[in-house]
């Protein structure tokens, strides 16, 4: 059973158009049109073109692409800013915002068309903010799962609670987990594919492949394939086994 997976986006839409370009690369080579391409989450934030991207997830899905697009946390924040920008985001640390340098929300609003958000009253950012992002946008980031499960491979935004089924896994910690889950070296049944946590490349575990290679702070965007357990990652020059 084939599936194709994407990592950590955050406002790429070329490294995107490009990882999509390199799946159909793969298909024309396997004959296999039908294997989904699951999406990690992450689709804004730090990025340049955040609106570009939720734009075409959004529309793509919408014309049948076989395309699964997962939550990521900033997703939810971004979406929770729009609903209440005071509202707490139970992943997020007390002493930041959705708006801190850090998390990279400015960039997202900037691309809708609202500008300097961290250097204005939060009051009239949040107006301009609703007023710019389309329902559309909205409605489609706040109905993303979070969660999918295809033959052996679970695929994920950050990760699983270890022990915990996935019918029970709590949203907030498959779209924000770290501690407790990438410390964790046993089988959890099924391979975990995620991202969230940024490495210099894709890495294999044994137990879980992580596929964020950090395209929010100039790296690449990894796109794989699966087959099984076995993972290889899609470059112009063709596959790569991706081994632990």
């Amino acid at each position: 059973m084939r599936s194709y997976a994407i990592g950590d986006i955050h406002g790429h839409l070329d490294l995107l158009l490009h990882a999509h370009d390199l799946i159909a690369q793969d298909r024309r080579q396997t004959g296999d049109h039908d294997a989904p391409v699951i999406h990690l989450g992450d689709y804004v934030d730090r990025g340049p073109d955040c609106r570009g991207v939720v734009e075409h997830l959004a529309q793509g899905t919408a014309r049948g692409e076989n395309w699964i697009t997962l939550k990521g946390n900033h997703d939810r924040m971004f979406t929770r800013f729009l609903r209440d920008p005071a509202e707490a985001e139970p992943g997020l640390r007390a002493d930041l915002s959705w708006l801190h340098p850090r998390l990279g929300g400015a960039a997202t609003l900037a691309s809708y068309g609202v500008p300097n958000a961290m250097d204005r009253p939060i009051a009239p950012v949040h107006a301009e903010a609703v007023e710019a992002v389309p329902d559309s946008h909205r409605i489609f980031l706040e109905s993303r799962p979070t969660w999918h499960v295809r033959g052996d491979c679970v695929f994920v935004h950050a990760g699983i609670r270890p022990g915990i089924p996935m019918a029970e896994q709590a949203e907030t910690d498959l779209v924000w987990i770290r501690a407790g889950f990438l410390e964790d070296n046993r089988d959890h049944g099924f391979l975990v594919v995620h991202g969230h946590t940024a490495l210099d490349r894709a890495t294999h575990y044994g137990n879980r492949v992580n596929i964020d290679s950090s395209a929010a702070y100039g790296g690449p965007l990894t796109a794989v394939v699966i087959e099984g357990r076995s993972v290889h990652h899609l470059t112009d020059a063709g596959r790569i086994p991706l081994q632990p």
